[in-house]
């Protein structure tokens, strides 16, 4: 997926009033303010609400769910003949922002902003695009990813990366 293909997904849902926040590792680039090196996919965040609309408007520009072993309402990946990919990621929140359904969001961690070709954006927060990379085994991206982010944004490196240094 490009910056210009991910900018024509942002102002398409922006256009239709969906509301989103970037994931993954088009966030990391939004938040740092660059695109750091080619990304494979688009991670989205949108309410669970919005699935049909999103399917829909997704849809009416060649995008079709592409096959997963163990598919799921709430986590679903859709792809086009361009071979661009969205991987979408559903959740419902309470009055206060506790997830109750879905993909657990937790509370603060949709608040990022960032730009991505120009284009401002929100997104993961820098610190949750961290925290989401712990407990994980990590892999050279996600490494140079966190080093990123942390240097950047004042962040303590979490231990599991700390082989990589």
């Amino acid at each position: 997926m490009t910056a210009g293909g991910v900018v024509e997904i942002v102002r398409l849902f922006e256009r239709y009033s969906i509301e989103f926040h970037i994931d993954g590792s088009w966030a990391v680039d939004a938040v740092l303010g660059t695109q750091r090196r080619s990304h494979a996919c688009l991670v989205i965040a949108i309410r669970y609400e919005d699935v049909p609309r999103v399917r829909a408007l997704l849809n009416a520009i060649g995008f079709r769910e592409l096959p997963r072993e163990e598919p799921w309402e709430c986590n679903f990946v859709l792809g086009d003949d361009r071979g661009r990919e969205i991987d979408v990621h559903a959740y419902t929140l309470d009055p206060v922002a506790i997830p109750i359904y879905g993909m657990p969001y937790p509370a603060g961690s949709l608040t990022g902003q960032g730009t991505i070709d120009g284009h401002s954006v929100r997104c993961v927060s820098p610190e949750w695009l961290v925290k989401f990379r712990t407990g994980i085994e990590p892999d050279e991206h996600d490494y140079l990813d966190v080093k990123a982010l942390c240097a950047r944004f004042g962040l303590a490196v979490p231990e599991e990366y700390a082989r990589f240094e």
